[in-house]
């Protein structure tokens, strides 16, 4: 089991080779702030050269180290703001969604309801709640007419929101189920990629939104010639605690510690072999920014995706026409990072890793299988991201830059980040006043790392497999207890002694395997700790 983490995701961390200096993009936008604010003071100008310096240079001096860096000045007349509600969001990928049933999702601070309508053959997003009295729809069922019905009072709505029948109101009275009142909110929604999106405005404006703006396009999980697996899980800290860990890789060797492969120094300054990273932002502005990681490139497509996929090779002009066309095929990978905004303290992560060679694999071994290793990367720096998450908001979110001490390249993407949350967004995403500005506390440690309901019952594939694994071991508990019974009851030589002996040992292994599958189940697809002090 202990290689089963580390082969079931594909490491895009190791570098082989080193990024372009990131010297002039640093300093071209430094020096351009000056020339803009000439009004700035000296101290001022001091302080920015000093920040620069603490940027650029390879060692720090313990002077600088002790100051923290001040914030660059915003250039002036960038008045751009980031409007979060004109989006295509990612509810879930349709694999993992059951058409007989309707689901209850949260995005943005918006309780949802998604169920497949039969009539239209679509995957429908309305608000989660009944016009009537307020019940959640998502609580109901979809009616012997594939229509959503309310299981509070009965009511029943088709795929555009409409009410098609209230119960309760005489057959030969007015049509009260046709008032505008009576009607669902229905939200604009899409499959792409295998995944479901919703436009979070039920404005009849938006009706047609998918016309003029489409959600983000990920070709490789279009591409037949990729494999496109996916997971998702519900994470217990907020939606930039989340995205700006996916861009860092230098956590990677010890976070993950033992879970992932990384590329290991040639001279090593401790066991977990972290290293220099070259990192730098090439382009950012206010739909997100492009990334060079060394071997890969990566984009941030605000608000959600992270996507880090392998640079092509260069091709050859000189080449034959079969080393052209064998360069053709060469091996491609990706990261896809998808995150989702729920509420402050949660966000929702899905995820893919497709690749254009070893398909065979995701062919023979089932998808849950690849979860369990994937689950307890997720679940290996859980705890810390949580408790880091409750210390920035203690400073401030605005405060991110002066709270912490980022003078490496290994930091250029969070860094980045962050400017592009802060220019555009003040620092925090906008909740439109649903929430008060405080994050929930933190529950106890079982229920904070918990599996099953963040991800089991959300996953078709280890839902299947958890219900399968509890059936194996109540089946051999039946065995161990039968074979027990049939050995008591029988009486002295009706059988052999070979026999008897046989029954007791399958007894005894039937019960034994019973508590392993019981303690597999457990530890994979409920609770599983992970102590850092012990790897």
């Amino acid at each position: 089991m202990e290689a089963l983490p580390a082969f079931s995701v594909p490491s895009l961390y190791n570098s082989t080779s080193i990024a372009p200096d990131i010297t002039s993009a640093i300093r071209k936008p430094m020096f351009f702030n000056l020339q803009l604010n000439p009004k700035l003071s000296l101290p001022d100008r001091k302080k920015l050269k000093s920040r620069l310096f603490t940027a650029l240079s390879p060692t720090v001096s313990t002077e600088l180290s002790t100051d923290p860096p001040a914030d660059e000045p915003e250039i002036e007349g960038s008045t751009q703001k980031f409007d979060w509600y004109s989006q295509w969001y990612p509810v879930m990928p349709v694999c993992d969604l059951d058409k007989r049933a309707p689901h209850a999702k949260k995005v943005l601070g918006i309780d949802v309801v998604v169920w497949w309508d039969r009539n239209e053959s679509a995957w429908k997003v309305f608000d989660d709640t009944c016009p009537h009295r307020l019940a959640p729809l998502s609580e109901g069922r979809i009616d012997q007419w594939g229509r959503l019905q309310c299981v509070y009072h009965g009511w029943c709505f088709d795929g555009s929101g409409d009410c098609k029948l209230i119960p309760q109101a005489p057959r030969d009275g007015p049509p009260i189920h046709t008032f505008k009142k009576a009607c669902a909110a229905a939200y604009p929604s899409t499959v792409q990629n295998d995944i479901l999106w919703f436009w979070p405005n039920t404005d009849p404006q938006y009706k047609d939104i998918i016309s003029r703006k489409k959600p983000p396009y990920i070709p490789e999980l279009d591409d037949p010639s990729f494999t496109r697996l996916m997971g998702n899980r519900d994470i217990p800290y907020g939606y930039e605690i989340l995205i700006e860990n996916l861009m860092d890789p230098s956590h990677v060797p010890y976070a993950h510690y033992g879970l992932m492969p990384t590329q290991q120094p040639k001279e090593k300054v401790d066991r977990e072999g972290g290293r220099p990273l070259e990192l730098s932002i090439d382009k950012l502005d206010i739909n997100g920014f492009t990334a060079d990681q060394g071997w890969s490139d990566s984009k941030f497509m605000s608000p959600c995706i992270f996507y880090a996929y392998s640079k092509p090779d260069q091709p050859n002009v000189s080449a034959s026409s079969a080393d052209a066309k064998k360069s053709s095929r060469q091996r491609k990978a990706a990261l896809i990072f998808i995150c989702i905004p729920v509420s402050p303290g949660k966000s929702r992560l899905i995820w893919s890793f497709p690749r254009n060679f070893g398909r065979w694999i995701d062919k023979v071994v089932p998808r849950w299988i690849f979860h369990i290793g994937q689950n307890l990367i997720l679940d290996s720096d859980l705890y810390l991201l949580h408790v880091q998450e409750h210390k920035i908001m203690d400073v401030g979110p605005s405060n991110w830059q002066k709270a912490c001490f980022v003078p490496t390249k290994s930091d250029a993407l969070v860094v980045g980040y962050r400017k592009w949350l802060k220019k555009y967004s003040g620092g925090q995403v906008e909740w439109r006043g649903k929430y008060s500005g405080l994050l929930p506390p933190s529950p106890p440690r079982e229920q904070l790392m918990d599996r099953y309901w963040s991800h089991v019952v959300n996953c078709k594939s280890c839902r299947v497999a958890y219900k399968s694994l509890n059936v194996a071991e109540v089946v051999l508990q039946l065995i161990s207890v039968a074979s027990v019974g049939i050995v008591a009851a029988m009486k002295e030589g009706m059988v052999s002694a070979a026999a008897r002996n046989s029954l007791v040992v399958m007894a005894v292994l039937s019960f034994a395997l019973s508590r392993w599958v019981a303690h597999f189940v457990y530890k994979n697809f409920r609770y599983h700790d992970y102590n850092h002090a012990f790897r």
